[in-house]
C-alpha cells in the first residue's frame, strides 16, 4: 500500500526529471544510450548500422582498424546454397532492426562500455558470381582483422561464410566451435563443389583449423541426417532438437561448455536453428526447432568462453513479411557480441 511517507520519498527523489537513472551502474549505461543533445537524432533515422554501432567504414583502411577491439561486419553472399537463394540480403535486413540492445538485462553488461567495436561495412568480395573467388575475399579480409587482434562478428550471408572465417582464426591453433543450426553442415561435395553451406565444418576440420572434439552442434533436425556421418565419426558433440527439449537448456549449457572447454571458441548461429514459427526467413527452415528464449538463454550461458569471433547466417527477409527473422539475427548477434566482450575483459585481465 501507497503509504504518504512513501509517496514523499518517491517524490524527493524522483521529482527531478533531469535525472534519468539513479542506480550508478544503469545511469553509465544509459550515458552510452542516450544523449542530452535534444537535437540528437532519433533511432529510425540517419545510417542503419549492426546493433545501431558507430559506423566506421574509414577502419578498414588502417592497418590497425582505427582501434578497434571488435569488428561487426557483413558478409552479402549466398552463392553457396542448396535450397531457397537471398541470405545475400541479410546484413541489410538485420541493420535495419531497431531496438537491440544496449543492455544485456540477464548478464548484467553493456558491451559498449566494456570494449571499442563498429560496424565496418561490408566484406569486399572479388566477385559476384564465383563462390570460391568470394570465399578467398572473405579469408584475406579476416586475416587481416586478426592480424590486427579485432575480433571479427559478422552477419552472412550463407554458411559457406564461415569456413573462410574459420581458415584465418585457426590457421595457426584450431578453434573450438559452438554452432547452432537445423543441420551439422558436415556434408560431402555437391555437384563436385565440396564448397557450400552444407559442408563448411567437414572442410574446416580436414583443413585442420577446426577442432572436432572441441565442437557441439546444437539443434539438429529435419531431413538431411543421413549426410551427417562425418559429424560423429569426427567426434563432434550433435545435440538433435529433441534431445535439447528432453535436457534443457541449463544442461545443454553445461555440456557445451564441457566439450568447448577453456580454449578459443568461434560462436556460428544459424537462424534455421530456431522453428519457422520464430524466424520463417530462411532457405532451409525445419519445423521443430528452438524458441528465440530458449536460443538468447542458450547464448548467455557460454558467458566466460574464449570467444574469437562469431556470426549469424542464413537470414533470408524476403521469405518474412514481419521482419521477425532479421529482429531474432539482431539480437542473437548482440548476444555474440557480449560474449565476445566479456572475453576481451579476460583477455586483459589475464595479460
Amino acid at each position: 500500500m501507497l503509504n504518504s511517507k512513501k509517496l514523499a520519498k518517491l517524490r524527493e527523489k524522483y521529482s527531478d526529471n533531469t535525472k534519468l537513472i539513479h542506480d550508478p551502474e544503469l545511469a553509465r549505461v544509459a550515458q552510452v544510450a542516450f544523449s542530452e543533445d535534444p537535437r540528437a537524432a532519433p533511432p529510425y533515422s540517419g545510417v542503419s548500422t549492426l546493433l545501431g554501432a558507430a559506423y566506421r567504414p574509414d577502419a578498414v583502411g588502417q592497418p590497425d582498424f582505427g582501434g578497434l577491439e571488435i569488428a561487426l561486419l557483413g558478409i552479402p553472399m549466398d552463392l553457396g546454397v542448396t535450397n531457397r537463394a537471398g541470405a545475400r540480403l541479410g546484413p541489410r535486413a538485420v541493420r535495419a532492426i531497431e531496438r537491440v540492445g544496449v543492455y544485456e538485462h540477464a548478464l548484467r553488461m553493456s558491451p559498449a562500455t566494456m570494449c571499442r567495436f563498429a560496424d565496418i561495412g561490408d566484406v569486399p568480395l572479388e566477385s559476384r558470381f564465383d563462390l570460391e573467388k568470394c570465399l578467398r575475399s572473405i579469408e584475406q579480409f579476416i586475416q587481416r582483422l586478426v592480424a590486427a587482434q579485432v575480433v571479427p562478428l559478422s552477419v552472412g550471408g550463407d554458411h559457406s561464410v564461415t569456413l573462410p572465417i574459420l581458415r584465418a582464426l585457426g590457421r595457426d591453433q584450431p578453434v573450438g566451435l559452438v554452432h547452432v543450426d537445423a543441420h551439422c553442415d558436415t556434408g560431402a561435395a555437391l555437384e563436385g563443389s565440396k564448397f557450400h553451406h552444407g559442408g563448411p565444418f567437414r572442410q574446416a576440420v580436414l583443413d585442420g583449423v577446426l577442432d572436432p572434439e572441441r565442437t557441439i552442434q546444437i539443434g539438429i533436425r529435419g531431413e538431411s541426417e543421413m549426410l551427417w556421418e562425418f559429424s560423429y565419426e569426427s567426434g563432434m558433440t550433435v545435440l538433435h532438437a529433441e534431445t535439447v527439449a528432453e535436457l534443457g537448456i541449463d544442461a545443454v549449457v553445461q555440456r557445451a561448455r564441457e566439450v568447448v572447454g577453456t580454449g578459443p571458441v568461434y560462436v556460428s548461429f544459424d537462424v534455421d536453428g530456431l522453428d519457422p514459427a520464430y524466424a520463417p526467413g530462411t532457405g532451409t527452415p525445419e519445423v521443430g526447432g528452438l524458441s528465440t528464449l530458449d536460443a538468447v538463454r542458450l547464448l548467455r550461458g557460454l558467458i566466460g568462453l574464449d570467444v574469437v569471433g562469431g556470426d549469424v547466417v542464413e537470414v533470408a527477409p524476403q521469405y518474412d513479411a514481419t521482419s521477425n527473422t532479421a529482429h531474432a539475427g539482431a539480437q542473437m548477434l548482440f548476444q555474440i557480441l557480449c560474449l565476445a566482450a566479456r572475453a576481451l575483459e579476460l583477455r586483459r585481465e589475464r595479460a
